[in-house]
Protein backbone atom coordinates (compact mmCIF):
# COMPACT_ATOMS: atom_id res chain seq x y z
CA UNK A 1 0.00 0.00 0.00
CA UNK A 2 1.31 3.36 -0.79
CA UNK A 3 1.41 5.65 2.15
CA UNK A 4 -0.65 9.18 1.46
CA UNK A 5 0.08 12.42 3.00
CA UNK A 6 -2.17 11.93 6.40
CA UNK A 7 0.01 8.77 6.93
CA UNK A 8 3.61 10.19 5.56
CA UNK A 9 2.88 13.19 7.87
CA UNK A 10 1.61 10.83 10.92
CA UNK A 11 4.71 7.86 10.72
CA UNK A 12 6.78 10.99 10.02
CA UNK A 13 5.98 12.82 13.11
CA UNK A 14 5.95 9.68 15.66
CA UNK A 15 9.83 9.08 14.46
CA UNK A 16 8.38 5.82 11.78
CA UNK A 17 10.01 7.36 9.09
CA UNK A 18 12.76 9.41 10.12
CA UNK A 19 13.55 12.56 7.47
CA UNK A 20 16.43 15.21 8.24
CA UNK A 21 15.99 18.14 7.59
CA UNK A 22 12.12 17.74 7.65
CA UNK A 23 10.00 20.42 5.79
CA UNK A 24 6.07 19.85 6.30
CA UNK A 25 5.72 21.21 2.93
CA UNK A 26 6.97 19.47 1.39
CA UNK A 27 4.51 16.10 1.61
CA UNK A 28 2.52 15.88 -1.21
CA UNK A 29 -0.75 13.93 -1.55
CA UNK A 30 1.13 10.38 -2.10
CA UNK A 31 4.94 11.24 -2.14
CA UNK A 32 7.23 13.45 0.31
CA UNK A 33 9.65 15.73 -2.34
CA UNK A 34 13.51 15.67 -1.67
CA UNK A 35 16.06 18.68 -2.43
CA UNK A 36 19.25 18.34 -4.02
CA UNK A 37 22.37 18.02 -2.01
CA UNK A 38 25.22 19.92 -2.28
CA UNK A 39 28.19 17.48 -3.44
CA UNK A 40 28.39 16.03 -6.97
CA UNK A 41 31.08 13.43 -8.11
CA UNK A 42 31.67 12.77 -12.08
CA UNK A 43 34.13 10.47 -14.28
CA UNK A 44 36.48 12.65 -16.66
CA UNK A 45 35.68 11.77 -19.86
CA UNK A 46 38.54 9.08 -21.25
CA UNK A 47 38.63 5.32 -22.55
CA UNK A 48 39.42 3.90 -19.71
CA UNK A 49 37.40 0.96 -19.11
CA UNK A 50 35.62 0.55 -15.80
CA UNK A 51 35.52 -2.31 -13.98
CA UNK A 52 32.93 -2.71 -11.55
CA UNK A 53 34.74 -5.79 -9.62
CA UNK A 54 37.79 -3.70 -9.41
CA UNK A 55 37.96 -0.99 -6.77
CA UNK A 56 41.29 0.90 -8.31
CA UNK A 57 38.61 1.34 -11.47
CA UNK A 58 35.46 2.67 -10.31
CA UNK A 59 37.56 5.78 -8.32
CA UNK A 60 39.79 6.54 -11.27
CA UNK A 61 39.85 9.70 -13.18
CA UNK A 62 36.99 11.10 -10.58
CA UNK A 63 36.23 15.00 -10.05
CA UNK A 64 33.60 16.03 -7.16
CA UNK A 65 33.07 19.05 -5.58
CA UNK A 66 30.32 20.60 -2.78
CA UNK A 67 28.99 23.34 -4.64
CA UNK A 68 25.42 25.77 -4.57
CA UNK A 69 25.08 25.05 -8.17
CA UNK A 70 26.05 22.50 -10.86
CA UNK A 71 25.42 22.75 -14.72
CA UNK A 72 24.95 19.38 -15.99
CA UNK A 73 26.24 19.47 -19.70
CA UNK A 74 24.20 17.47 -22.59
CA UNK A 75 25.04 13.39 -21.87
CA UNK A 76 26.50 14.16 -18.52
CA UNK A 77 26.38 11.46 -15.95
CA UNK A 78 26.68 13.02 -12.25
CA UNK A 79 26.06 11.33 -8.71
CA UNK A 80 25.23 13.76 -6.28
CA UNK A 81 22.86 13.90 -3.11
CA UNK A 82 19.99 14.50 -1.35
CA UNK A 83 19.95 17.10 1.02
CA UNK A 84 17.70 15.09 3.57
CA UNK A 85 18.80 11.84 5.10
CA UNK A 86 16.15 9.23 5.62
CA UNK A 87 15.47 6.55 7.83
CA UNK A 88 12.87 3.77 6.94
CA UNK A 89 11.99 1.06 9.63
CA UNK A 90 11.71 -3.04 8.52
CA UNK A 91 8.08 -2.83 7.20
CA UNK A 92 8.77 0.41 4.43
CA UNK A 93 10.58 0.39 1.50
CA UNK A 94 10.50 3.66 -0.78
CA UNK A 95 10.88 4.53 -4.35
CA UNK A 96 12.34 7.52 -5.29
CA UNK A 97 11.09 9.22 -8.80
CA UNK A 98 11.77 12.53 -10.64
CA UNK A 99 9.55 15.54 -10.28
CA UNK A 100 8.08 15.99 -13.70
CA UNK A 101 9.06 19.83 -14.00
CA UNK A 102 12.27 18.75 -13.65
CA UNK A 103 12.34 15.75 -16.37
CA UNK A 104 10.10 18.17 -18.66
CA UNK A 105 14.24 20.00 -18.53
CA UNK A 106 15.87 16.86 -19.69
CA UNK A 107 17.17 15.52 -16.10
CA UNK A 108 16.65 11.87 -15.40
CA UNK A 109 17.18 11.59 -11.28
CA UNK A 110 18.22 8.07 -11.54
CA UNK A 111 19.32 5.09 -13.93
CA UNK A 112 17.82 2.07 -12.35
CA UNK A 113 18.67 2.17 -8.48
CA UNK A 114 15.78 4.04 -7.21
CA UNK A 115 14.51 1.50 -4.77
CA UNK A 116 15.16 2.14 -1.07
CA UNK A 117 15.20 -1.24 0.99
CA UNK A 118 13.13 -1.08 4.62
CA UNK A 119 16.18 -0.78 6.74
CA UNK A 120 17.93 1.52 5.00
CA UNK A 121 19.29 5.21 6.39
CA UNK A 122 21.19 7.75 4.97
CA UNK A 123 21.13 10.10 2.56
CA UNK A 124 20.07 8.93 -0.97
CA UNK A 125 22.68 9.13 -3.65
CA UNK A 126 21.28 9.83 -6.93
CA UNK A 127 22.80 9.04 -10.84
CA UNK A 128 21.45 12.41 -12.90
CA UNK A 129 22.13 12.59 -16.44
CA UNK A 130 21.06 15.43 -18.98
CA UNK A 131 19.18 14.25 -22.33
CA UNK A 132 18.56 17.93 -23.34
CA UNK A 133 20.83 19.18 -25.81
CA UNK A 134 21.49 21.90 -23.76
CA UNK A 135 23.14 22.05 -20.05
CA UNK A 136 20.82 22.37 -17.37
CA UNK A 137 21.63 24.25 -14.38
CA UNK A 138 20.60 22.77 -11.31
CA UNK A 139 20.72 23.97 -7.47
CA UNK A 140 21.12 22.62 -4.01
CA UNK A 141 18.42 22.72 -2.18
CA UNK A 142 15.77 22.97 -5.05
CA UNK A 143 13.10 20.07 -5.12
CA UNK A 144 14.13 17.47 -7.53
CA UNK A 145 12.96 14.09 -6.69
CA UNK A 146 9.92 12.30 -4.73
CA UNK A 147 10.05 9.54 -2.15
CA UNK A 148 7.15 7.33 -2.50
CA UNK A 149 6.59 4.98 0.47
CA UNK A 150 4.85 1.63 0.45
CA UNK A 151 3.95 -0.20 3.67
CA UNK A 152 5.08 -4.40 3.62
CA UNK A 153 5.14 -6.91 5.43
CA UNK A 154 8.22 -7.00 8.68
CA UNK A 155 11.20 -7.77 6.33
CA UNK A 156 13.09 -10.66 8.22
CA UNK A 157 16.53 -9.28 7.61
CA UNK A 158 16.50 -5.37 6.81
CA UNK A 159 18.86 -3.16 5.47
CA UNK A 160 20.24 -2.16 8.74
CA UNK A 161 20.89 -6.04 9.72
CA UNK A 162 22.34 -7.23 6.71
CA UNK A 163 26.21 -7.77 7.01
CA UNK A 164 26.86 -6.81 3.78
CA UNK A 165 24.67 -3.35 3.36
CA UNK A 166 27.03 -1.65 1.49
CA UNK A 167 25.30 2.14 1.32
CA UNK A 168 24.33 1.79 5.34
CA UNK A 169 24.75 5.42 6.71
CA UNK A 170 26.11 6.76 3.01
CA UNK A 171 26.23 11.05 3.85
CA UNK A 172 27.64 12.11 0.06
CA UNK A 173 27.54 11.26 -3.13
CA UNK A 174 28.61 7.17 -3.28
CA UNK A 175 30.24 5.73 -6.17
CA UNK A 176 29.42 2.34 -6.95
CA UNK A 177 30.75 -0.11 -4.41
CA UNK A 178 30.03 -3.45 -6.60
CA UNK A 179 33.33 -4.28 -5.81
CA UNK A 180 32.56 -5.62 -2.90
CA UNK A 181 30.25 -8.28 -4.11
CA UNK A 182 31.85 -11.69 -4.90
CA UNK A 183 32.84 -12.47 -8.51
CA UNK A 184 30.61 -15.44 -9.51
CA UNK A 185 33.07 -17.58 -11.82
CA UNK A 186 32.41 -18.43 -15.15
CA UNK A 187 32.87 -22.15 -14.53
CA UNK A 188 31.09 -23.70 -11.44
Amino acid sequence: MILVDWQLRDRIGRGYIKINPYDPNLVQPNSVDIRLGNHFVWYKEGNDVIDPYNHDTIIAEVEEMHAESFILKPSQFVLTETLESIELPDNIVATIEGKSSIARLGIALHQTGGWIDAGFRGTITLEMSNVNPRPVKIYAGMPIGQLVFYTTERAERPYDKKGDAKYLDQHKATLSKYHKNRKVSDKQ
